[in-house]
């Protein structure tokens, strides 16, 4: 095979690593409750994605179920070949059998090939696309998968479903049609929305200045250096955490008149820049490597794309009303590993 052979494809990507640290009990709330919930208002977002990335690409509905066996194996079997011969992949597999580096195989040894509904990913597929094919979480795609940062999917990777997953009519498989319906959040986002890549590619890597759109998967910062500071200053109008009963906010809002520069708390790569998810109107997500991510919604206006470097404390966009808000806000957000956490105890006390 070329010498990838027993290497799994999302190994370099860390695929494995998080198989027992985000189980579906721990998974981000979804959605953030919005702070006001009248009716939206209406605002132009300039900038941003004309056209998000997880509606490029029309998803093959290829899934096939394949049922449980033993596997027993044969002098020159690698993990990927079983992998690609059973239908399970060659990642599925590993996990199974908690197989680790450098995944040495022997005659005779038997594996457990593990049932379940499995699609074949195709090229420039998201994770957000395929989710929505089946009509399924993304989320728990996620989570059986063990997926891990940076979420990079590679052409031909198995990925198990959910066993309530169906193939939408052909008719429905038009992504960009059922994006705007599909019930998507900042979780989905960061972690569903590359592009699969092929298997020996690697990401695009972003610069300061993008001279067109980024379709392709992007590659995230090496790691989270410094600090994060204030996007902006202003009023708390909300805290992280509970609102109401059965309302949760997984950021703060702060707020700002229009037009107030919104700046990045610190430096990373622009993962997502639109305004498709309405609760959020203009919304920005900022990969900042370590698992951190920033989110920065109710903009206005959006001054950067995705697949754009960025510094901590470059004007990113403006502070708007859009989204499900009446009043000049920003929401803000910072997740580290998918999961919330309070950016009050992040930010620099003022």
């Amino acid at each position: 095979m070329g010498g990838f052979h027993d290497r799994l494809w999302l190994l370099p990507l860390g695929v494995l690593s998080l198989a027992g640290c985000i189980p579906a009990s721990t998974a981000p709330s979804r959605p953030s409750a919005p702070i006001e919930t009248d009716a939206p208002i209406q605002q132009d977002v300039m900038g941003g994605d004309a056209q998000p990335t997880w509606a490029l690409k029309p998803v093959i509905a290829n899934a096939r179920w394949v049922g449980g066996s033993l596997y027993t194996i044969r002098r020159g079997d690698t993990l990927r070949a079983i992998g690609a011969m059973t239908g399970v992949g060659s990642e599925a597999l590993a996990m199974e059998n908690d197989l680790a580096p450098p995944y040495l195989l022997f005659p005779g040894q038997q594996l457990r090939v593990p049932a379940g509904l499995y699609h074949r990913v195709g090229a420039g597929e998201t994770g957000i696309g395929i989710a929505t094919a089946y009509g399924v979480d993304w989320g728990e795609v996620i989570t059986i998968n063990a997926l891990a940062e940076p979420y990079i999917l590679r052409i031909g990777q198995r990925l198990r479903l959910p066993s309530h997953a169906r193939a939408l009519p052909p008719k429905e498989i038009d992504v960009a049609a059922r994006a705007a319906a599909f019930r998507l959040d900042i979780d989905d986002i960061a972690t569903g929305s590359q592009p699969a890549l092929a298997e020996r590619s690697r990401p695009t890597i972003a610069t300061a200045a993008p001279t067109k759109p980024v379709t392709t998967a992007i590659a995230a910062p090496a790691s989270f250096t410094g600090r994060f500071q204030w996007p902006l200053t202003g009023k708390i109008l909300a805290k992280f955490g509970p609102l109401a009963p059965g309302k949760v906010s997984d950021g703060i809002n702060i707020a700002a008149a229009t037009g107030t520069p919104i700046h990045a708390a610190a430096g990373g790569v622009v993962a997502y820049a639109g305004d498709q998810i309405g609760v959020y109107g203009g919304l920005i997500l900022i990969n900042h490597g370590d698992g951190w991510v920033s989110a920065y919604g109710h903009a206005g206006q959006i001054d950067v794309q995705r697949g754009q470097a960025v510094k901590a404390g470059d004007v990113i966009g403006r502070a708007g009303a859009s989204g499900q808000v009446q009043t000049p806000q920003l929401h803000f957000q910072l997740r580290k590993n998918r999961i919330p956490i309070d950016p009050l105890k992040q930010l620099p006390p003022r």
